[in-house]
């Protein structure tokens, strides 16, 4: 067990963790896997069906599966104690969501009945789980009330749809989306007073942006690997590895670095209070259009690999939304931690223009709209590094002038 001493016992009740160290436990990144199997079923139905209505499925079980981690994840940020029962119930868990990833390929068509069942066993889970925490919890039963109450709607709805057939089933799941997606809204709205732990939570994130980036550089190694590695193949497969390269250097070296360490001094001085709340909103938030944004720019650039001669497509289009998507995630996560839009200008939000005229620019060459858009995420990111380094440099000189 690894909140305590060995001698605790197996079964203990949960507890708040945030007065001690945490980091992202084993159990955790196996957790994740399941949700990396729904992300890659989704990614490669999309790329089969590259229209409209694929891209309107696509995005909306990616949004349901997202909020269905994030439960999972702020749950765990406060109460996860290693005990036996949590264990048995995020492994229950795990195995309801490999159940969605069985399913998802046809999760609005053969499958929608085992997708949903998948899905609301999840559901289940978390709220028995939360429902533990409220009774060994009493100091913070108002703000598990709250996750109670989203989680239960929720749940109920997942229910109520396998009861019906149609458009009416993926109606009631969209609705039971918006329920868990209100759920930290709401306990931040009504003043919530219980903190999250902050050297664990961006962590956890960060670790799920490196699983979703996987699926960016296997989407241009899958590409080449079908073309039987042609040449054009190949080089339009190594301008979008760049791609994902440059992604996870924009993230990780800039906006999980600059937000993590705002957070945490923020949170600080704050202690945890309602102006706290609003910027661990923003940072969670912030991160689903980032995440799709990559995903969708990986299927973009298979897309692109497998078809190097068929523009304009969907797939160039595809990538430049995604790239798009990931500049407004880092700028949600970056203004919202600093509470100050001032802090996304010029890097990331500038860019965002600039992917759009390439986009419009570059659509007869596939090679040359990846390879445009490759270079561009280098400038970011080392821009981004830059502004970073000089931000770091005047607050240390700050803080000496203070002393």
């Amino acid at each position: 067990m690894s909140a305590g001493t060995e001698r605790e016992p197996m079964i203990r009740p949960p507890a708040l963790r945030t007065g001690w160290a945490a980091s992202a436990s084993r159990l955790e990144l196996f957790f994740d896997l399941a949700y990396v199997l729904v992300v890659y079923e989704l990614a490669a139905t999309f790329l089969k069906d590259m229209t409209w209505s694929g891209f309107g499925t696509f995005v909306s079980l990616f949004v349901a599966i997202w909020m269905s981690w994030v439960g999972y994840t702020l749950y765990a940020n406060r109460f996860d104690t290693d005990d036996v029962v949590f264990r048995i119930a995020k492994l229950a868990a795990t195995l309801s969501i490999a159940g969605c990833a069985a399913a998802a390929s046809a999760a609005t068509s053969s499958f929608s009945t085992p997708f949903a069942m998948s899905f609301l066993a999840g559901r289940l889970i978390l709220l028995l789980l939360h429902a533990r925490a409220w009774r060994h919890i009493p100091d913070a039963r108002p703000t598990i009330g709250v996750y109670l109450t989203t989680i239960a709607v929720s749940s109920v709805l997942w229910a109520v749809s396998l009861a019906v057939v149609g458009p009416a089933r993926y109606w009631l799941w969209a609705v039971a989306v918006a329920a868990d997606a209100a759920g930290p809204v709401i306990a931040t709205w009504r003043d919530n007073h219980l903190p999250l732990h902050m050297e664990h939570l961006p962590e956890r994130f960060g670790l799920l942006v490196i699983l979703v980036l996987g699926e960016a550089v296997g989407g241009a190694a899958t590409g080449v690997h079908d073309t039987m590695w042609v040449a054009p193949a190949v080089a339009v497969g190594v301008a979008g590895f760049v791609i994902a390269a440059a992604m996870w250097w924009n993230y990780f070296d800039v906006t999980a670095a600059s937000s993590a360490a705002s957070l945490q001094r923020r949170d600080d001085d704050e202690r945890g209070g309602k102006a706290a709340d609003e910027r661990h909103d923003l940072f969670v938030y912030g991160h689903l259009p980032l995440a799709l944004g990559i995903v969708m720019a990986g299927v973009g650039v298979e897309d692109l690999v497998l078809h190097p001669d068929a523009l304009p497509s969907a797939g160039g289009w595809t990538l430049a939304a995604g790239l798009v998507l990931f500049l407004a995630g880092c700028a949600l996560i970056l203004g919202g931690s600093r509470r100050s839009w001032r802090a996304t200008w010029p890097w990331p939000t500038a860019a965002i223009p600039i992917v759009l005229a390439v986009a419009a620019v570059g659509q007869w060459n596939a090679l040359l709209l990846v390879a445009g858009f490759a270079l561009l995420c280098l400038a970011l990111a080392v821009r981004g590094t830059l502004s970073r380094r000089s931000d770091t440099e005047g607050r240390a000189s700050c803080e000496d002038g203070a002393r």
